[in-house]
């Protein structure tokens, strides 16, 4: 026990876990949100402005019960929210991007939580589950892997650009110290944040899974009919009607997603949970197509790839550099005899 409890804090506090992952979610949740503003723009106003039939004053009323806080509720003026909206798609932009990443996901989570605030009752499930994974990752060391601020450490490695100020011995150790304590601070923050959010997606399914095993409907398989027969989840009637045609795969349906969202905690450890991850990926598409639900679909997938490992995601790296080299390479081979080269050719860059 006391091994397993100095391996347990070794990994808490060494080495942060999980970085490739992180990078994932703040991608997919900073381009699904960005590409959700940018949908909701002709609409805007209806939803979140001043023209909203849920309007300021009664937002800052349910506020007064709930507790919660909206930037746009800061004042009524058309200039403002247009102000505000823009700023939003700008953070959303650079949280993906990974810019400034430490500061930019805070201001990605006021966004987030100010716009779901605002209009509580007019957005699907999918803004509640970027609503948590956008606080969680304030303090993850999301940044780290795939963004901006990476590319701008290397160069600034690769260049030799650390200065060095001259110290006495007193003030190296007591900086060497404080970074140490602040590196520190960095790594327990960022896996706590990433065993929060894994316990948070189980949490989500294992819930959902027993909710529907107490339902008569996903007892007798007959869930999905009535799901696919609402005319509020009927983006094509003609594919929703087709689907339903086929009584026995409904019923399997509705008892392979019971299946999967119970046992998914439980197969996380093993070699299990890449076929459940691969069909709980066909489930949500199934759940974005036929339903119509592209952001709870598009959140569900981003939290899933939190349980995929840093070696799964070395390697994608790895193919995609090997296939953008080849296809250089090719094209670099049919250039056409006699055409001078726009670029002289270079060394193999060192890994």
């Amino acid at each position: 026990m006391p091994g397993r409890i100095a391996t347990l804090l070794a990994l808490l506090l060494e080495q942060p876990i999980s970085l490739y992952a992180a990078a994932v979610l703040r991608i997919g949740y900073g381009f699904l949100y960005f590409a959700f503003l940018l949908r909701e723009f002709p609409h805007r106003d209806e939803i979140w402005g001043p023209g909203s039939p849920w309007t300021p004053t009664l937002a800052r009323q349910l506020f007064d019960q709930t507790g919660w806080a909206s930037i746009l509720t800061l004042s009524d003026g058309r200039a403002y929210f247009e102000v505000c909206y823009a700023a939003a798609i700008v953070i959303s932009a650079l949280f993906m991007l990974g810019w400034r990443t430490r500061a930019v996901s805070a201001l990605f989570a006021v966004v987030v939580s100010s716009f779901h605030a605002r209009a509580i009752f007019m957005t699907d499930g999918g803004d509640n589950l970027i609503l948590l994974m956008a606080l969680y990752l304030v303090v993850t060391a999301c940044g780290r892997r795939w963004s901006l601020d990476a590319r701008r450490a290397r160069l600034r490695a690769s260049a030799g650009k650390t200065v060095r100020l001259p110290l006495d011995q007193a003030s190296g150790e007591l900086r060497r110290h404080l970074r140490d304590a602040r590196l520190t601070v960095i790594t327990v923050l960022h896996n706590c944040g990433m065993l929060v959010i894994a316990a948070q997606v189980c949490f989500l399914y294992g819930s959902a899974g027993l909710y529907k095993v107490q339902g008569a409907s996903w007892g007798n398989g007959t869930a999905l009919h009535y799901a696919l027969n609402l005319d509020l989840f009927k983006p094509w009637p003609g594919l929703s009607a087709m689907a339903d045609e086929h009584e026995v795969l409904i019923a399997v349906a509705c008892y392979l997603t019971v299946l999967l969202q119970v046992a998914f905690p439980f197969v996380l450890f093993g070699r299990l949970k890449y076929p459940v991850l691969t069909m709980l990926l066909g489930m949500h598409m199934g759940i974005a197509v036929f339903l119509g639900l592209p952001l709870f679909s598009g959140a569900m997938i981003v939290a899933d790839a939190v349980f995929l490992p840093d070696r799964f995601y070395r390697y994608l790296g790895q193919l995609c550099r090997g296939t953008t080299r080849r296809t250089g390479v090719r094209e670099a081979g049919t250039r056409p005899p006699g055409e001078a080269a726009l670029v002289p050719p270079q060394s193999e860059p060192v890994a």
